[in-house]
This record gives C-alpha cells, sequence and structure tokens, in this order.
C-alpha cells in the first residue's frame, strides 16, 4: 500500500500557488491551507505568469494549478475569441506546456518545490500519448486502433472498419472537461449517430454547449470530425459501462501521493457523465454493492487507479477517470486528469490517510513528505555531480 498523504514533517509550509485569482480551486486550496494551520498562500496568477511576470522563493512549494476558466487566459493559450470555441487545442498545449516547463524549471533553480512534473503534465495533456503510457505499463485501457493520428472522417471510417470498433469514443488530444468529444456509432453504410456536447454553427465553427445532443447524418457527422481532426483525435474504443439505477456510471478516483483518497461515483443518462453535463453524483456504497455482487471489491478499483497514477510519480495529485464495465466486472481507465480534484465536500475514504479532508486538505497534508522526497532527490543528484 503507498504511503499515507499525512505522513511527512510537520511546520508551518510556504506555498505559492500558480492559479487564477478568484477561481474556486484556487480558493478551495487556500481555504486547505489555511485550515491546515499554514500561512496565506502566495497566488501567482497565470495571467501575469504567462508574461513572464513571476518568482520564487527558497523552500516554497509550488502548486501548479489549472488555468480554466478564466478568458483571459485562455485567450493567451489558445488565441481564440470565444472560451466556448472548441478549436486550438493544439496550440493550447503548446503554449500552456512550455509555460509549466518554464514555471517548474525556475521553482528548482529558486530552491522550490514544484507539485508537478513538466514532462508528465505534457503526456497528460496528450490523450494519445497518456493512454500509450498507460498500456505500456499494463494498466488496462480500452483498445485504440493502430496508426497515425487520423486527418478526418474518412480516414476514421477506415480505421475504424479495419479495428471491427463499430462504437469508439472521439477524443481531442488535448482537451478537457469532455471539450470536443463524440461517442460515435456506425451500422454500415450511411448509418452513424454522434452523440456529443459540440454545437456546430452553420458556419463550421465548433462550440461546446451545456446539452448533449445527436447528429445523425453522415454528412454532419463528417463536417464534425473534419473540424476536430486538425488539432488531433484520440480514438478509442467505446466501452459499454456499467449502470446504477438506469444510468451509465463511472469512477473519478482521486490519488494523493500514490494513494488513492477519494472516490465519486458519476451517473449521466449520456455516454459522458461529466457533471457539468448533466451527469450527477451516484452512490458509492451502491456501486460498493454492485462490485462485491460481481465477485469483486471496490479495492481493486482504487489499486487500478493507483497503478495508473505511478505512471506519473513527479505529479503529487491526479483524478484517474475509471470505467467499469457491464456487469462491473471489469475495469479499464479511461483518463488521467492532470486537474482532476475539483469534488468540492467530498471527503476521504476510510482507510485512506484522508479521512475528514476533502481533496484539497489531502494534498496539503501531503505536502510536507513530498518537500523532503524533493530534497532527498536533489542531495541524490548533487552527491552523483
Amino acid at each position: 500500500m503507498s504511503p499515507s498523504p499525512n505522513s511527512g514533517t510537520g511546520g508551518a509550509l510556504r506555498i505559492a500557488v500558480v492559479g487564477n485569482p478568484g477561481n474556486r480551486r484556487t480558493a478551495l486550496f487556500a481555504d486547505a491551507v489555511r485550515a491546515a494551520g499554514h500561512p496565506e498562500p502566495r497566488v501567482l496568477a497565470w495571467r501575469d505568469v504567462l508574461r513572464g511576470r513571476y518568482a520564487f522563493a527558497p523552500g516554497e512549494f509550488v502548486r501548479v494549478d489549472s488555468p480554466g476558466e478564466d478568458a483571459g487566459v485562455d485567450r493567451l493559450l489558445r488565441g481564440a475569441d470565444d472560451p466556448a470555441r472548441v478549436e486550438g487545442t493544439a496550440l493550447w498545449h503548446r503554449r500552456f506546456t512550455a509555460a509549466v516547463r518554464e514555471v517548474t524549471e525556475a521553482a528548482r533553480r529558486a530552491g522550490a518545490v514544484p507539485s508537478a512534473d513538466a514532462g508528465e503534465i505534457a503526456v497528460l495533456f496528450d490523450k494519445r500519448r497518456c493512454h500509450a503510457r498507460l498500456a505500456a505499463a499494463g494498466v488496462p485501457v480500452p483498445p485504440a486502433p493502430d496508426g497515425p493520428p487520423v486527418r478526418g472522417w474518412d480516414e476514421l471510417k477506415e480505421r475504424l472498419r479495419a479495428a471491427r470498433m463499430p462504437r469508439a469514443f472521439l477524443k481531442p488530444a488535448h482537451g478537457s472537461s469532455a471539450s470536443g468529444v463524440v461517442a460515435l456509432a456506425t451500422a454500415g453504410p450511411g448509418r452513424v449517430k454522434a452523440t456529443t456536447s459540440v454545437e456546430t454553427t452553420a458556419d463550421g465553427r465548433l462550440f461546446n454547449s451545456l446539452r448533449v445532443r445527436e447528429y445523425r447524418t453522415e454528412p454532419e457527422v463528417a463536417a464534425l470530425v473534419d473540424a476536430l481532426a486538425p488539432d488531433g483525435l484520440h480514438v478509442e474504443r467505446w466501452l459499454p459501462k456499467a449502470s446504477l439505477h438506469g444510468r451509465a456510471a463511472d469512477l473519478r478516483v482521486v490519488v494523493v501521493a500514490g494513494r488513492a483518497t477519494h472516490a465519486v461515483v458519476r451517473t449521466s443518462r449520456h455516454p459522458m457523465t461529466n457533471l457539468h453535463l448533466g451527469g450527477t453524483r451516484g452512490d458509492l456504497d451502491t456501486a460498493r454493492a454492485a462490485i462485491r455482487a460481481a465477485g469483486g471489491d471496490l479495492g481493486d478499483v482504487l489499486a487500478t487507479a493507483e497503478q495508473a497514477a505511478a505512471c506519473f510519480p513527479g505529479t503529487l495529485c491526479v483524478g484517474v477517470d475509471v470505467l467499469p464495465a457491464t456487469g462491473w466486472r471489469r475495469f479499464a481507465v479511461g483518463e488521467v486528469n492532470a486537474f482532476g480534484d475539483l469534488l468540492p465536500r467530498l471527503t476521504g475514504l476510510p482507510g485512506s490517510g484522508a479521512e475528514g479532508l476533502d481533496t484539497y486538505a489531502a494534498q496539503v497534508a501531503a505536502v510536507p513528505a513530498a518537500m523532503e522526497r524533493a530534497r532527498r532527490e536533489e542531495h541524490h543528484h548533487d552527491a552523483i555531480v
């Protein structure tokens, strides 16, 4: 079993947060820092960081937080005129990962400890590379067709036909929060259905919507795929999910310092279970009972999430989406999210070491051990050099 996030040394922590001031993530993390008795964290706004206006102090822990939910920051990263636009994720990935690399390098030069590894963040925000890394480590993942990235609908049709994959999930390689995700079902020439939150305008632009819709004609689906493909698509088999009370279900498992600390069941009448798209929190005890009735144990699910998180040892916290197959007998990892900890009011699992703590408090508790580990690694590196 992985060490508890509560292990490590005590004492006041000095923490800097690279985030968006006023954002609920930043606010909840700051609440957790204060509740643990540490000084108010220093917030460095992404809008300033992206312009090179930042500095770190020796001994600080630097939390790299999501740059999302800020139109100005999104404009700097994607160059998009509207934050609801789907396109531009490839440019976003290049600029964001370059910024994270600069931030983490600057933190280390200053004698501070970053919460994430820049190389790992680059993989986490590339679903193709993340899927490949998980598969190489033996983590169960949905099968993906072989071959180079698809460049449009015609190539996708051929790839799916060759793989005998009539149902597939199409995910923008650098997307998040189900932006641009398409659940595609094909049933012979001209018979298609694409379920997605993407709204297509008359001039071909793509926008995120809070309403899940269906496209049922091949020209509509072809236009959608052709518009998504230039930014890169990850394609994987659409695995039928287990259900709770007639709704598709999966689990988001938060892993802090290598240990599964929090888990929530998400259910939906749509293939996408994201809460902002109409998904709802299900009952974990009901899911636990369903797993047990199928001959399994929730601990196996948590172990799978920890196995996935172990592929990213330099990142303090990840959110792992675990997909239960029909019947609750088998599980696969759908995604690993670098910023998958926004689960307000959810407290830690029994026996996790994070009982009574929310996801942010669990991370604050894990910081001393993370900093001590970073010091040991730095001393080891210096000794070798």
